[in-house]
């Protein structure tokens, strides 16, 4: 083979290889600007609402009965957590007893 045809050659397959890269960052972009469109229009999945009673693992406050261990959900934190009437502090999905 010609020195040129494999310059050629070769020139061609660094072209494929970019445009293959393009395509895929354009893809890849396209994909996030619509999953950004989509969280901002819906709230998505949460566990907890405000006004919602959650209870506390028995695991966590030993001795207490349910109605002890049960809080009313005061707000839902951007990252998840929630605040609870008469609990102090951030509180986790998995610190609390599933709902069935």
């Amino acid at each position: 083979m010609k020195k040129r045809t494999k310059r050629w050659l070769g020139g061609l397959a660094l072209a494929a290889g970019a445009l293959g890269a393009v395509g895929t960052y354009l893809t890849r972009n396209k994909k996030m600007k619509a999953s950004e469109r989509r969280s901002s229009n819906q709230p998505g999945n949460v566990w907890a609402r405000p006004g919602m009673m959650v209870t506390f693992r028995a695991e966590l406050m030993p001795g207490r009965e349910r109605e002890q261990r049960t809080f009313r959900v005061k707000e839902v934190l951007s990252n998840g957590r929630v605040l609870l009437h008469g609990v102090d502090g951030e509180h986790a999905e998995k610190e609390f007893v599933p709902v069935r």
